[in-house]
């Protein structure tokens, strides 16, 4: 978690609320569209921000909105084509396009409105202001010379269908619904969705909204993520809501530092700015516990292992302590850390300890338990590292003695004499 990189207030004209935006990359500087409430017209437009890196500082390069219209702006999607055209795309309940120039600030002609038939998005039957299933949230990409168009579709709750095309500006074909929110027994529990669909090492994924986390909600939504797969024609397999997700792609190196804050799942805890820079782990309390998937610890294994805490009470006074497990909090535990009061809550200590020797990979659990004297926001936690065990030293091999050649009296051939054992 690298924080917050953007805020409406970082926008001269904006008045309030950043919606969805989107990044993307393009030669070596990062643009993030970001649809807010102008204070121009009160009403949504889409600006856009330039940073050197995914993680800000992001800055408004215009002091205005790259896209202002009377209504709708909201909901950027931006995709960069194959020869170098970069389009932008937005709208509710339409869908709307503009060509970039290759500054990405800035718009090469006139705004497109799509048309919104039923065979470009499909047929909403009994709702003649959206007649199509075409909501909002538009997600634009390119796969095997096939364009996409997934959006949220249908309201309320919203699920996401996709379109298809042969060119990034149309005409589009509705081909179905990628997850279906109206599916008796599969909602996500959020009215809203918006999809968002990403290649990455081989693997497709579907990024999406779900209310399905404790005291989840309409407006209390989180972000779930599922494999996607293709046909041979390009369509895509309809997609279920799980409570799994998806497999990780690879392990997690226990080796180096991980950030506290690294986590498949966790209860209870906290996220805030810290002292020491990045994030830290706050409002530990007993019982909280953070689950890190997929812990790879080699043939080798472990054998120590330091967390970097701080806490306000007294120094060597205990402040809580660690549990480690391996796959469930019911599974082995492989070690408790005492973490002790440093003075304050920005003053950053270590503590290690040495555990039996861990190998092969785990799910991590780290639960947290407080003292007879305190068992509400224990300590600070900002990373940690496991030690690999020592690994031999490869003998280096000795070479032989150099074989020697000898004539042979009786053939004249020329062989080789070995030397002996």
């Amino acid at each position: 978690d690298h924080g917050a990189v953007l805020s409406y207030t970082d926008f001269s004209w904006a008045k309030g609320d950043a919606w969805a935006p989107q990044c993307i990359e393009r030669d070596g500087k990062f643009y993030m569209y970001v649809p807010m409430i102008s204070n121009i017209n009160n009403r949504g437009a889409i600006g856009v921000a330039v940073a050197d890196s995914p993680y800000g500082p992001f800055y408004d390069p215009l002091g205005k909105p790259l896209v202002q219209s009377e209504w709708g702006d909201i909901d950027p999607t931006v995709f960069i084509d194959d020869d170098g055209q970069a389009y932008l795309y937005w709208g509710n309940p339409n869908l709307y396009y503009v060509k970039l120039n290759e500054d990405m600030i800035s718009c090469d002609g006139e705004v497109v409105h799509e048309q919104m038939t039923h065979e470009a998005f499909g047929e909403r039957k009994g709702n003649q202001k959206r007649p199509t299933l075409y909501e909002e949230g538009p997600w634009a990409y390119k796969r095997k010379n096939k364009y996409y168009m997934a959006f949220a579709s249908t309201c309320c709750p919203e699920g996401m269908g996709y379109s298809m095309s042969d060119s990034p500006t149309g005409p589009w074909v509705y081909k179905g619904m990628i997850m279906d929110d109206n599916v008796a027994g599969k909602g996500t529990g959020s009215f809203t969705n918006h999809p968002g669909v990403i290649d990455y090492k081989g693997h497709s994924y579907l990024f999406y909204h779900t209310g399905k986390l404790p005291d989840g909600g309409g407006y209390h939504r989180s972000v779930a993520v599922e494999e996607i797969y293709y046909n041979e024609d390009g369509t895509i397999e309809p997609v279920d809501f799980t409570d799994e997700g998806v497999y990780p792609v690879e392990d997690l190196d226990p080796y180096q530092r991980v950030e506290a804050e690294t986590l498949a799942w966790g209860q209870g805890i906290e996220k805030e700015p810290c002292s020491q820079g990045g994030i830290n782990l706050c409002n530990i309390d007993d019982g909280d516990y953070v689950k890190v998937e997929s812990v790879g610890f080699g043939d080798y294994g472990a054998v120590k292992f330091k967390a970097c805490t701080s806490s306000d009470k007294a120094n060597e006074e205990k402040a809580g302590t660690i549990e480690i497990y391996l796959d469930s909090l019911d599974g082995d535990l492989i070690g408790t850390v005492d973490i002790m009061g440093s003075g304050a809550i920005d003053a950053w200590t270590s503590a290690d300890i040495d555990i039996d020797n861990v190998t092969g990979t785990h799910d991590v659990y780290f639960a947290f338990k407080g003292t007879e004297e305190s068992s509400e926001d224990l300590f600070r936690f900002d990373y940690w590292q496991f030690v690999q065990k020592e690994i031999p030293a490869t003998p280096t091999p000795v070479p032989s003695e150099k074989p020697t050649e000898v004539p042979n009296n009786s053939n004249n051939n020329i062989q080789t004499a070995l030397p002996q054992v």
